[in-house]
């Protein structure tokens, strides 16, 4: 009787174990461990093509990125944006051409000087169980409490945290639970900010933000990227407008880039996607 109770719970965890072997059973990334010397160039994709086991997600991207510059990819959901973004970071290694950082391939750059490069900021970013202070200096484990605070004012989370009970020494909860998505969101950018790193992916930060959060992102955003590269995957439209470049994916691959005024008067599948997405924000408007 036991046994027949519990049956299904093993075959739960059977399932979860074949899921975990399966990942642990990859190849993992091959790289260097002597550090490499960069130039003055920044993103280089060359005939880039990847799959998700064997599925084809991103078909011979080509482009440039500068330094000192937000570029903005947009797109409709499954368009390949997020991969660029992750192929960015390092996460995995192209299928097809190459990706170049600094001059130089990311594959021939180690882990370790790639990231502290680059900070990553997903849209649905974890945190520890430990307090707000120690969530923030991920970014800098060497940073003194006043840095911490400083960050934290320019992302936007220094007010909310103080009125928690123990301010900057409140736990946060499992995967930072005790807070709302756009807490954790402002305290990932705060950890990004003390990172001090050159360049800022941003994946669809502002994703699952309401109206109010959405506003203290994006400044916290607007503070973040001050003398820093900014690559973000826009969900909402209105948050890129002011990008110096903008690349339209479609079925994996760029069919468009410009800037914002130049995409809506080509009429375009930028401009289809602005107008769904104005029209979306009137018909919320006229529902409140």
């Amino acid at each position: 009787m036991k046994i027949g109770k519990y049956s299904e719970q093993f075959n739960m965890v059977k399932a979860s174990l074949d899921v975990i072997e399966e990942f642990l059973s990859k190849e993992e990334l091959k790289r260097p461990k002597e550090k490499v010397i960069f130039d003055d160039t920044l993103y280089r994709f060359e005939n880039v093509s990847f799959a998700y086991d064997k599925e084809l997600v991103l078909k011979n991207i080509n482009f440039e990125l500068k330094p000192n510059t937000v570029t903005a990819l947009v797109g409709s959901s499954g368009s390949g944006k997020s991969t660029i973004a992750k192929l960015m970071a390092g996460f995995w290694d192209p299928s097809k051409g190459s990706i170049c950082y600094g001059g130089k391939k990311i594959p021939e750059i180690p882990f370790e000087q790639l990231t502290n490069e680059i900070s990553y900021v997903a849209q649905d970013n974890f945190l520890f169980n430990t307090s707000i202070k120690e969530n923030i200096k991920i970014g800098n484990p060497t940073a003194s409490d006043d840095e911490v605070i400083e960050a934290a004012k320019a992302a936007s989370c220094h007010d909310f945290i103080m009125e928690l009970e123990d301010g900057y020494n409140t736990k946060v909860g499992d995967a930072g639970g005790s807070l709302s998505g756009g807490e954790r969101q402002r305290i990932t950018i705060a950890r990004a900010m003390l990172k001090q790193s050159k360049v800022i992916i941003l994946d669809e930060a502002t994703a699952f933000a309401d109206p109010e959060n959405e506003y203290l992102i994006q400044s916290a955003i607007n503070n973040l990227i001050k003398g820093k590269t900014l690559i973000v995957v826009a969900h909402r439209l209105s948050t890129i407008t002011n990008a110096d470049t903008i690349l339209v994916m479609k079925d994996g691959e760029i069919v468009e880039n410009g800037t914002h005024e130049n995409l809506v008067k080509k009429d375009g599948v930028y401009a289809s996607l602005w107008k769904n997405y104005v029209g979306g924000q009137d018909n919320e408007k006229e529902a409140m």
